[in-house]
């Protein structure tokens, strides 16, 4: 299980860098195309250090990956991360349907008993 493989502080970086819609919407952009961090600046209302700030955030979380060229920084999506991400999903999904599935089967059996 994915679970199992990452640590606590994994999945929390995972599920942090993710719960912003600026963050989001980074890396949506870098998963289509490669862009510089001030390239990623002008698509927003902030601060190119803001910009830079949420970079970080998902570069911990290894949603995306910094190379430095010249002196631009190039961001790009990682899709290792974003896999992660949605397998993690995948699973937390699975442990619900399991839990319905019990339920499911002990309302049946109770309507059993009670025939």
């Amino acid at each position: 299980m994915v679970v199992d493989m990452l640590s606590e502080d994994e999945v929390d970086r995972l599920f942090q860098a993710l719960a912003d819609a600026t963050r989001r919407d980074i890396v949506a952009r870098v998963l289509i195309a490669e862009y510089s961090v001030s390239g990623l600046a002008e698509q927003y209302d902030m601060s190119f250090a803001a910009v830079q700030k949420h970079v970080a955030v998902l570069e911990r979380a290894s949603l995306v990956t910094k190379e430095r060229r010249g002196r631009e920084q190039i961001v790009r999506g990682q899709v290792d991360g974003v896999q992660k991400a949605r397998r993690l999903l995948d699973e937390y999904e699975e442990i619900w349907r399991q839990r319905v599935d019990r339920i499911t089967d002990i309302l049946a059996a109770d309507a059993q008993d009670e025939d």
